[in-house]
């Protein structure tokens, strides 16, 4: 018995399959076999039950559960030597969605790599439900996730909640509202509800955060106008920068594009039953993973952004005159 055949024994079980499985860690599905022979032997017990389809056996759960320990306490170990050592060497590995990605890697990354320059960052980009089974089995050190509920294995820590905003041109407001334009701005500049807005065509985002827009519109018992819908949010965000249609941004999308905001866009914060309307961003990590010295910086690195972030005020007229 030895780690890596535990190693490709643990990985096996989350395909159940020999080919992917094999394909997936580079190696031939003859080697995967010998390694699981291999374990099958020095326990003297069946792991997988091979037909119909391969399955673990009662055996197989129980070294299932001591493999996953010991690849867990192997990359402990690793961190804590590395730590002793002052190596500073090492892999972190990190999640979240291309959006957030583009948003905080930026601003993240000088510093922690010109800190820890012989450290590997392994970034996966997905979305918030994929993310907690990559930390969970340990795919990943730590992700950014939307709205989750709190998991006993997990630590979770909340980063910041991401205000929802509706972004509309000033001159497609005075197409459709014409005098009634400067009132309804400075009225939505302190929250807008979309009833307000119900003349515009919309920018409709199919994601998560397009859900809860809708949940607005619902509640006016509207449907909203769609000039375009899409789950991609920079393809509605586009179009209302241009004036075709009004969309809506979170502060953290709108705070990493300000410098790319044109000057005749409003910006008014997003109400649902006179509440703003926000995503809360949460950082998940496991509880019993050892957090090195650049752990502890990169984390460092990725709240102070966050908190930055919420600080910073997004609501504006444009600066097209009325």
């Amino acid at each position: 018995m030895d780690l890596t055949s535990l190693y490709y024994f643990s990985e096996l079980a989350k395909d159940l399959h020999m080919t992917r499985t094999a394909n997936r860690l580079f190696i031939s599905q003859q080697t995967l076999s010998n390694h699981i022979q291999r374990l099958e032997d020095y326990y003297g017990v069946r792991l997988l039950h091979r037909k119909p389809s391969l399955s673990l056996t009662t055996a197989g759960e129980f070294v299932l559960a001591f493999a996953e320990v010991m690849m867990k306490e192997q990359t402990n170990l690793k961190d804590i030597l590395s730590d002793i050592e002052q190596q500073e060497r090492g892999v972190l590995r990190f999640g979240a969605s291309a959006l957030r990605l583009n948003m905080c890697l930026p601003a993240v990354l000088p510093q922690f790599s010109a800190r820890y320059p012989n450290v590997d960052i392994h970034i996966t980009d997905t979305i918030t439900p994929r993310l907690e089974p990559l930390v969970l089995d340990r795919s990943l050190d730590f992700a950014i996730t939307l709205n989750g509920e709190e998991h006993p294995k997990l630590v979770t820590h909340h980063l910041m909640d991401d205000q929802v905003y509706l972004c509309v041109a000033d001159s497609l407001l005075q197409s459709y509202y014409g005098e009634q334009a400067p009132m309804l701005k400075r009225k939505a500049l302190s929250g807008a509800h979309v009833e307000d807005f119900s003349k515009l065509p919309f920018c409709i985002f199919d994601n998560r955060m397009g859900r809860q827009i809708n949940q607005c519109f619902e509640s006016a018992n509207l449907i909203p106008r769609a000039y375009i819908t899409s789950t991609y949010t920079q393809a509605g965000i586009t179009a209302c920068f241009q004036g075709l249609a009004a969309c809506f941004c979170s502060q953290a999308n709108l705070v990493s594009q300000r410098d790319n905001i044109p000057s005749d866009i409003n910006i008014f914060p997003l109400l649902y039953r006179n509440e703003p309307l926000s995503q809360r961003l949460s950082l998940i990590r496991m509880k019993d993973r050892y957090l090195s010295h650049y752990s502890k910086f990169f984390l460092e690195q990725l709240f102070g952004y966050f908190s930055d972030v919420e600080r910073t005020r997004m609501e504006r007229l444009g600066q097209i005159s009325d």
